[in-house]
Formats: C-alpha cells, structure tokens, sequence
C-alpha cells in the first residue's frame, strides 16, 4: 500500500494520510487530477472512479485533497457530486480544473454527453454547488465536432493581463474567453489546429520564459505531446519531432 492512515478528525471530517511514493493516492480510484497552488497549500482535484468489478467507469463525485510539503496530505468530505448538476443527464463525473478568482473558487467539469459546467466555492475544499443552473458549454459549442463526448476536460488559464481563457475538446482543441465573473463565455469560440497537432485530449496552457505551452493528450495508448507559441491563440508550433 502506498498510504498510511495517521488520523480521522470527526470535527472536520477530514481524512489525514502519508504518501509512500507514487502513486500517491491508492486507498481510492482518482483520474484527471489538477493541482492548484494557494500560499504554503498545494490543493489536489481529482475524479474518482468507484470499486466494485463494474464494466468500464462509474465516475459519479469530485475529491479534493491539500499538502504543504508533498507527504502528508488531507482528504476533505466529497465537495461536489455530479447530482449536483440536475442538467447533466449523462450521470458522468468526469475530468475537471478549479481555479480562484476574485476571493471565489470555480471548478470547471465535464460531464461527458452531457456538457461542460461550472460550479462555485468559498472556500477551496468547497462544498462547492452550481453556479448556472444549466450548461456552460454544450456540444452545439464544438462547432467542428459530431461525436457526444466532444465537449469534455475543460483548463482555464488566467493571463498576464487578467484575462481569463477557457480550453477543451476531444478530437478538436477549442479555446474561448471567459467574462470577469466567470461563468460565461464571452465573444466567439475558436478553433486550434497547426502542423503535425494530433489532439486527442486533455489541453492544459501555461507560460514558461515569455512562451505560451499547450499541452495535450494524443493517440492510444494516450501520450503527452506539446506546442508552443508567442500569444495565447497562437500560432502554435508542435515540439514533438
């Protein structure tokens, strides 16, 4: 096992554990994990897929977890369930990104079929509940796709500038802005595509010494390819050769 269980507080409920070594979680199934960095605070989010022999995934609830030194971690109770979503009728808890914005937490969700959504928190372990009541982005949104998963693994990134810009897809890479409040999408969704861009996947943008990195899963089995370029919406070149 790679955990040794050290305490369980009944006030707070939070579950206290040592990592051994990767993987640093094995007492549950997580997927998808993104990492958020608050002060001394590493926070861990990630998808959980449930035990039992079923067929394929039954990934129903979102886990959150905190570090301040990468050893000693802390589970904290279930902040958001895919019934959480009344919309999402495709009962898929999949891959998401949380990032803070103006002293609020926003976690950005896929649900599969069903769309991407946005949920909100005070606090970073949540609970966090649904800030729109409906879909943020729809399969109608990926305007270059026809497949139902095509609007999943939603990234946000937050510029220099302050503006901050949504990405996701399967298949296709689309990118978009999002409004000071977060919650919607603000001017048209566009389209990433460049030389040798084999996307599957999975975008995640950040900034390295002035450069834009978009990186991605690719192929299958999946990999990790990336590309680069000088402003956020390109052009991108691949780094894979």
């Amino acid at each position: 096992m790679g955990f040794v269980a050290v305490a369980q507080t009944s006030q707070e409920n939070i579950f206290r554990f040592q990592a051994k070594g990767n993987p640093i979680i094995t007492h549950k199934f997580t997927a998808d994990p993104a990492a958020m960095v608050k002060g001394d605070t590493l926070w861990l989010y990630a998808g959980h897929d449930f035990e039992g022999g079923q067929k394929g995934y039954k990934m129903k609830d979102w886990l959150v977890y905190s570090t301040t030194d990468l050893k000693n971690w802390n589970e904290y109770p279930v902040p958001l369930k895919i019934t959480d979503f009344t919309w999402a009728k495709s009962g898929d808890a999949y891959a998401g990104h949380v990032v803070e914005r103006n002293g609020k937490y926003y976690w950005y969700i896929s649900t599969n079929w069903s769309g991407i959504g946005v949920a909100v928190a005070d606090r970073p372990e949540g609970p966090f509940k649904d800030a729109l009541g409906k879909p943020l982005l729809t399969n109608k949104d990926s305007f270059a796709s026809s497949h139902s998963w095509a609007t999943i693994d939603p990234a946000v990134f937050i510029d220099t500038d302050g503006q901050t810009w949504l990405f996701w897809g399967n298949r296709e890479c689309y990118y978009a802005k999002l409004k000071e409040n977060m919650i919607e999408i603000d001017d048209e969704i566009k389209r990433i595509n460049f030389k040798d861009f084999n996307f599957t996947e999975a975008p995640w943008v950040h900034t390295y010494r002035g450069k834009y990195y978009l990186s991605y899963a690719t192929g299958f089995p999946e990999k990790i390819e990336y590309a680069m370029a000088d402003k956020i919406e390109g052009p991108y070149t691949s780094k894979v050769f």
